[in-house]
């Protein structure tokens, strides 16, 4: 087993650097070196997009309808071609239909965790919950992995991470999180990014002068407290995105030309998957968006045609447009998942109630092939059909999608190795 230190070098690492060390090569070279560079060597895309469907969306009123199940299990929304032969998603999906080709459907995703929090959980890290351990979301991880310029964040949540965490990574990994959901044609005014109140970038040079006269002051106090430090690179950081005028832009909606615009809604949701398209543009290498809303107990149908469907059908196929267009789409990975999927039975109260046992996700760009469904529910949506697919499945190929090794083993802070996916197998049919 190879164990890693608190920067994740394994042990035999530092022979390598001894060696490294006669030619002129030293350990912050090395780093560089065996740490983004490495990862990029083999990586199929450079970011991702995290989309969050919150409150879990039922999997049979979206991409797995069944249309010959009983009366108690069909629903009311009819199937309608999609641009791929054979591929049929809810009719209340028109715009996500005509651009099938530019994503996968995964049917069949299975677990058995029915409470929201630990199927945030499952879903949001690839690995089922436990009391004693909380493990990192997939920002946190590409945050880590994955440089991003100085300027720029490399992980932002819009509006919020709704519940993950950085869990044994780190506070310098954390999000930096928009507050505000994005409005058409505005600038975003972030949190920590705008200035305000009279505030101008000279007063922020001189706070920033002061603090490094206090960190001159305490010597290496704060180095060595591992929750001063990372709030020390978040506050350098968010000190350099506040002078840079390219993330300014990136936050800034009313840049956007009015053919890519015309593409999104003008919903919450569907601008905050343009703001994604600009920050992963700009630079950004994890972007997560939220639509909550799905936990449809009663009156599933109405809510859902009225509000959810219409909302993620402009949002979700204006990103992959977007990214297709801007010859994105194939550096950049997008996975899209609620919790669990939804009861095939339909309650007494015109609902669905909590369902892991089947659900599905949906994946998009990174390298991978398009316009196609793998795996599939059986006959009344109430399980796998055959093998089915796990959380940590989905995990470990989206890790894998970003040249990230899902059996590569961090060091908790004390000194626990913790593989980043335990138990789950890249989906071959879906990188090859």
């Amino acid at each position: 087993m190879n164990f890693l230190n608190s920067s994740g070098i394994q042990r035999r690492d530092f022979l390598q650097v001894g060696a490294l060390a006669g030619i002129g090569l030293g350990l912050p070279q090395y780093l560089a070196m065996g740490g983004d560079n490495a990862v990029q060597a083999t990586a199929r895309a450079k970011a991702a997009i995290f989309v969050r469907l919150g409150g879990g969306p039922s999997h049979m009123d979206t991409f797995d309808l069944k249309p010959d199940a009983p009366d108690t299990h069909r629903g009311e929304f009819k199937e309608i071609a999609t641009a791929v032969p054979g591929i049929r998603i809810c009719e209340h999906l028109p715009k996500l239909a005509q651009c099938a080709d530019k994503y996968v459907i995964l049917r069949g995703v299975s677990h058995n965790l029915a409470a929201h929090e630990l199927g945030v959980q499952f879903l949001g890290t690839g690995n089922r919950p436990i009391p004693a351990l909380r493990y990192p979301g997939y920002g946190a991880v590409v945050s880590k992995e994955l440089t991003a310029p100085a300027d720029l964040p490399p992980f932002v949540a819009i509006p919020t991470d709704s519940g993950y965490t950085t869990g044994y990574l780190g506070v310098e990994h954390g999000p930096f999180e928009t507050g505000p959901v994005p409005q058409a044609g505005k600038p975003l005014r972030v949190r920590g990014l705008t200035l305000g109140n009279g505030v101008t970038l000279a007063d922020v040079d001189r706070r920033q002068d002061m603090l490094k006269r206090y960190d001159a002051a305490f010597g290496d106090f704060a180095q060595k407290d591992k929750l001063l430090s990372g709030m020390d690179q978040f506050s350098q950081r968010a000190y350099a995105m506040m002078r840079s005028d390219k993330t300014r832009d990136a936050f800034d909606l009313s840049k956007e030309s009015a053919s890519i615009t015309s593409l999104f809604g003008t919903d919450a949701f569907s601008q905050s998957c343009l703001l994604a398209t600009r920050l992963i543009g700009a630079g950004v290498r994890f972007v997560t968006v939220n639509l909550d809303g799905w936990d449809t107990h009663s009156d599933n149908f109405r809510v859902l045609k009225s509000q959810k469907l219409p909302s993620l059908d402009a949002g979700l196929s204006g990103l992959f447009l977007t990214l297709h267009a801007r010859g994105l789409l194939e550096s950049t990975v997008v996975f899209v998942t609620g919790e669990f999927g939804r009861t095939p039975t339909i309650n007494p109260r015109a609902g669905r109630d909590h369902w892991p046992r089947a659900m599905c996700c949906l994946f998009a760009g990174g390298g991978l092939q398009g316009g196609r469904v793998l795996g599939g529910s059986d006959s009344k949506g109430e399980g796998p059909k055959d093998t089915p697919i796990s959380p940590e499945d989905v995990a470990a190929t989206f890790y894998q999608s970003l040249g990230i090794d899902p059996k590569k083993e961090y060091q908790t802070p004390t000194g626990r190795p913790v593989m980043l996916v335990r138990n789950g197998t890249p989906i071959k049919d879906l990188l090859g």
